[in-house]
């Protein structure tokens, strides 16, 4: 996760002098595109989703094994004034952890894959700067609501059967970066966005000593997107 993100810093603190050196008084590419009221669009990306543990006592950690995830969703944006945009963008991430219970000798036991696909609702205030020849930079941020389509809520197994489980809804607070370019035909967007849970998604094992969920207080995901964006 540190690295996509000093990744993206890199190709950020970049691409702005860059940028400017092209030409110091550009032909503007869709000039009136921000004008309007409403604009829509759409955005791919990639993500990596890790745990943040809170543990009842002194213990030897989780270990958690991050893989990269894809997202795809919608955007929706009404205009509030030249730098304030409100913004709207529902839309699906899917990813796979894979977590390591210390005290186990079996790796059956041991491992437990958390495959989740989040639904994802956020509600976000963009604030950029005043544009700047074809390239504007942001900062986003706001809250959102996650529906986990692979939680395993209301299943009757819990890890003595291989099921880890969690809640369905997570709520969350998002916070991110990136520059709007503006293209002959349309706005192209990259942008890096933290995503971190303010509930606790963990729904304990039956036996309130399991060796696996016992020690737990609260878990929440932390989240890092790279999105790309057409509008």
């Amino acid at each position: 996760m540190k690295r996509l993100f000093f990744l993206f810093m890199g190709i950020f603190l970049l691409t702005l002098p860059l940028t400017a050196q092209f030409n110091e008084k550009p032909v503007l590419n869709i000039e009136n595109k921000d004008k309007k009221f409403l604009n829509y669009g759409y955005y791919l990306g990639i993500n990596q989703y890790d745990f943040k543990f809170d543990y009842k006592n002194n213990d030897r950690d989780i270990l958690v094994d991050k893989s990269l995830g894809f997202t795809v969703g919608l955007i929706g944006e009404m205009r509030l004034n030249e730098f304030l945009d409100l913004r709207f963008e529902p839309g699906l991430a899917y990813n796979l952890r894979t977590l390591g219970f210390p005290g186990f000798d079996v790796e059956q036991d041991a491992l437990r894959e958390v495959k989740s696909t989040y639904i994802n609702f956020p509600l976000l205030l963009k604030v950029s700067t005043r544009r700047l020849g074809n390239f504007k930079p942001f900062i986003i941020g706001g809250g959102s609501a996650s529906l986990n389509l692979g939680s395993n809520e209301s299943s009757l197994d819990d890890n003595s059967s291989g099921t880890f489980r969690m809640t369905k809804w997570v709520y969350n607070y998002e916070l991110g970066f990136g520059i709007d370019f503006y293209l002959e035909y349309f706005k192209f967007t990259p942008s890096i966005r933290g995503v971190f849970a303010i509930t606790d998604e963990l729904v304990p094992d039956n036996d309130a000593n399991s060796p696996w969920t016992g020690n737990i207080d609260a878990l929440r995901t932390r989240g890092l997107f790279i999105n790309f964006t057409f509008e």
